[in-house]
This record gives C-alpha cells, structure tokens and sequence, in this order.
C-alpha cells in the first residue's frame, strides 16, 4: 500500500514430519474424502474465527482513531490558509471513509461466514488503504500521531486478512481435490461396471463363435463329400473343356479382326465423314473396334451395304487411300467372307451354349448352397474374432485406466492428510 504498511516477514522453523503410512480400500475412500473434507471446513472456520476475533478490536480501534482525528484541529489556524483548506480536506475525506467503509465484522460460524468476512475485510482495506494513500502526505505531516497509530493498526488487519485469504484458498484446494477424487471413484465404478459388460460380451462372443467354427467344420465337411463324388469329378471335366472350348472364341476373333483390319483405315474415315443412323453407327463402331460382336446373320445385310457406302466413297474420292485398286479388292474380300465369319461365329455360341447348359446340368444346387453358406460363415466368424479382440483391447484400456486413476487418488489424499494413504482395489 502506498500509506506504508506491508506484510510481515516471519520466521518459520519448518519441522520434517514422517508421514504416517496407512492401507485403505477404495471402498473405504468415500468416507476417508468426507471426513477429512469435514475436518479442514471444521478446521478454517476455527481459524479464521480465531483471526476475526483477533482483527475485531483493530477495527474498533480504527474507528476511534477516527473519532479523534474528527475532533483533533489539527492547529490549521496557525497555517497558510490555502494549506489549511487542503489539511481539512483531507482530513475529511479519511473521517468519511472510516465512518462509512469501516464497519463491524461478520461473526463467523460457517464456511460462508469466512468468505463474508474475507470479503468485508478487504472491502474495509482497500477503502482505508485508497484514502490513506490519496491524502499520505497530510496525515504523516499534519496529524503525524495518528500516522504511526495507523500504520501499526493497517498492517496487522492487512496480515489478518492475508492470512484469512490463504486459509480459504486453502480449504477451496482441499474441497477442489476430494471433489476430484470422488469424480475418479465414479470414474472408477463406471470402468469396473463396463468391464463387467465387456467381460460378458466376450463370453457370448466366444461361445458364438465357436458354434460357428463348429458349423464351418461342418459345412466343410459336406463340401469335401460333395466334390469327392463322381458327378463332381463329370462336373469339373466339363468345365475344363468349357474353358478350353473359350480359346476357340479368341482364335476366330483373331482371323476376323485380321481381315477387317485391312479396311480399317476406310472404314474409321467412312464412320467420321458419314451421316448414318443410330443402328448402322453403332454397327460401324463395333466393325471398326470389335468385329466379332457384330457378325450375325440380322446384321449381315447392314454390314454389307456400309461396306458398299464405303466403296463408293473410295471410287468418288471422298474417302482418300493409298491403293484404291487394293482396297476395292480387299472390301470385296471381306464382303465374301462374311458369310464364313458369321457361320463360325453362330457355330461357337451355339457350341458354347450347349456345353454350358450341360454344366449347368452337372452343377450341384446343394454344393452352391453349401458354398455361399460357407463364405456368410466364414465372414461371421471373421466379425466374431474381430469384435472379440475390440472387446479384450477395451478391457486392456479400462486395465491400464484404473490404476492410474487409483494413482491420482492417492496423490490427491495425499494433498490434503498427513496420512500417506495406499489405495487397495477390492
């Protein structure tokens, strides 16, 4: 403060304690919390009721100060009067602030008695201390007796009400901590009970999933009775000759695409320069890309008159080539053709068709059914193990949690109890 008085600086002897060492369960945490909790409220309000009591003459002794300094003159008479005039002034405004900001303690019997207290108190400084510091110079010159009077009271009010001040924060530290350490217990309970469900959760997992294991052995084993028979065996020699039969496609596809090849280049520059509708442009592609998909005997007639569009374009001019006598000849070819090329062609489907449908006619309903029932098995218990495993890290989690929060709990004891306390998990 700027009137003078500060804190007192106090010697403190500080005496090692070894702190007495205790086993508790957690269980037993809850009520060790409210009753030290009950104890440091029990506590502050004894102390700072003992600090009241203490501050409470300084205030009555300030307001006789007061009362004196009101009826004191000062002997302004036998000053300048200008200075006489800032003298009174001054000297007003202190007495003011002592009558009116200088009020009587709250008496104290509860935690809410002690922040009231520690509110008045600070109120009552603050306003002494503001006034004091303002008119500084005219107390310590002109009322001088009353200065040391002052300083003497202020500092030990202001000391009393430093040390209030502390005695709170303390306690709001020690209500803070046990709050915190009934939070962890909570914390605590509702792990224990999760891990609880998980720890079901996993029972049920695992009995599900070893009935699935079991049904999949099952299932396996009518599959492997199902492909060890002989219509089986008749099953996979049809397939093999139905994939070896699928080389042929390529083979034709090959001498077609050889021979469309030659007019490719006419024909891609017929298909950017024409007019055609949507069927013979679609065709037209196709002869251009993939010839095999469009020889059939409904398109052969569409086939042959792009082919004679084409033609015609080349012996106008409108459709430019190297060798015209060579293209004429080779479009000519390729129209003659045609005929074998579509024959091949039915005749690979037709032969494709059939030996389809006599596998279809080997394939086994009951080993399809098997199958797919193995593979929706199979992935359940993929998802069985897995939720398993989330379940046990889960738990692992809630494993690694518990101890830590016990941890915490046991330094939050420690913060405010002389007592080292060791949490047991019951």
């Amino acid at each position: 403060m700027v009137f003078g008085w500060g804190k007192k600086k106090q010697e403190e002897k500080s005496v090692e304690q070894v702190p007495q060492t205790k086993d508790v369960s957690l269980n037993d945490v809850e009520k060790i919390v409210d009753d030290l909790k009950k104890l440091r409220e029990s506590q502050t309000v004894s102390e700072v009721k003992h600090l009241r009591n203490s501050t409470a003459p300084l205030i009555e002794d300030l307001i006789k100060i007061g009362d004196m300094l009101e009826k004191d003159t000062l002997n302004v008479d036998d000053i300048d009067k200008h200075l006489a005039v800032i003298v009174v002034r001054g000297k007003k405004q202190v007495i003011d602030v002592i009558k009116k900001g200088v009020v009587s303690l709250p008496e104290v019997s509860s935690i809410d008695n002690a922040k009231k207290l520690d509110t008045s108190l600070n109120q009552i400084l603050k306003k002494v201390g503001d006034v004091l510091g303002r008119q500084t110079r005219v107390i310590h010159i002109f009322a001088k007796k009353y200065a040391n009077q002052l300083k003497d009271n202020l500092e030990v009010m202001n000391q009393n009400h430093s040390d209030i001040h502390g005695i709170l924060q303390n306690f709001e530290n020690t209500k803070s901590n046990s709050d915190d350490i009934l939070k962890a217990l909570k914390k605590i309970e509702i792990l224990k009970s999760k891990k609880i469900e998980k720890t079901q959760k996993i029972v049920n997992t695992n009995n599900e999933l070893e009935s699935t294991k079991q049904h999949l052995l099952s299932l396996e084993k009518n599959i492997d009775e199902i492909k060890s028979s002989d219509d089986y065996k008749k099953y996979l020699e049809s397939k093999k000759s139905l994939e070896s039969f699928e080389n042929e496609k390529t083979k034709i596809k090959n001498e077609i695409n050889s021979q469309f090849t030659k007019i490719s280049r006419p024909l891609g520059r017929y298909e950017y320069a024409s007019s055609l509708d949507k069927e013979q442009k679609s065709i037209l592609g196709k002869l251009v890309e993939n010839p095999f998909d469009v020889l059939t005997p409904q398109n052969k007639d569409p086939i042959i008159v792009i082919l004679e569009n084409v033609r015609k374009g080349i012996t106008s001019g409108s459709i430019s080539v190297k060798d015209v006598d060579k293209t004429q000849s080779q479009i000519t070819e390729t129209e003659e053709t045609l005929d074998g090329f579509i024959s091949q062609v039915l005749e690979y489907f037709d032969t494709y068709q059939k030996m389809s449908n006599d596998l279809d006619s080997l394939r086994s309903e009951k080993l399809v059914s098997l199958e797919s029932e193995f593979t929706k098995t199979s992935d359940a218990k993929d998802d069985l193990e897995l939720k398993s495993e989330t379940f046990q890290g889960e738990i692992d989690e809630i494993d690694t949690s518990i101890p830590q929060l016990v941890s915490e709990i046991e330094k939050k004891l420690r913060s405010f109890s002389n007592t080292k306390y060791t949490v047991l998990m019951s």
